[in-house]
């Protein structure tokens, strides 16, 4: 069983899941992979504990403060490949940004290997089923374009403004690669 709950938040209307004691997802309606893999019947619950957890822990990110990831118990779901981009992405610093570039460097060195692939370390982050607090929004690509974002360009660059970001070096793509 999947609970879920619906939060208002700046960046739009976010669906929070929680599978037993943990946050499976968080996903901004309308986004790509919306509810991604979840096949599990799915219940509405306002006073599920996590729910309730993950809903402060926005509060307090909209509010501007920068809660730590590690407050929050995580379990999404996805390959061993996945899983390690997505613990890369938790290491970003609120206000940086890294490249999908950097990434496949990490985790080339992580699974043994000479060179990992850009793209599937973007097809990895694209289908992050817990999006801000994994915080893939803080990914562009290797020159500044501000690509990929599952939830559209504009929420990246709310996202990433809200942070602190320095958006100067950044940009919007001429030809986008996500709603």
């Amino acid at each position: 069983m999947i609970y879920t709950v619906h939060y208002d938040s700046p960046a739009g209307r976010i669906l929070l899941a929680a599978k037993e004691d943990a946050l499976a997802g968080l996903w901004i309606e309308r986004q790509k992979y919306f509810l991604g893999s979840v096949k599990e019947e799915k219940k509405e619950q306002e006073d599920h504990p996590v729910l309730v957890q993950a809903k402060a822990w926005l509060d307090r990110y909209f509010a501007g403060e920068k809660p730590e990831i590690t407050e929050l118990k995580l379990s999404p779901e996805g390959s061993e490949f996945r899983q390690a981009v997505w613990e890369i992405l938790c290491q970003i610093p609120y206000g940086e940004v890294t490249t999908y570039g950097e990434i496949s460097k990490e985790i080339a060195l992580k699974f043994g290997r000479k060179q990992m692939s850009a793209q599937a370390v973007g097809g990895a982050v694209s289908h992050n089923p817990i999006s801000i607090i994994i915080p893939c929004h803080r990914v562009v690509g290797f020159n500044g374009s501000l690509t990929g974002y599952a939830g559209g360009i504009d929420k990246k660059i709310q996202l990433l403004t809200h942070e602190g970001a320095d958006m100067e070096r950044l940009y919007v793509p001429k030809k986008r690669t996500a709603k």
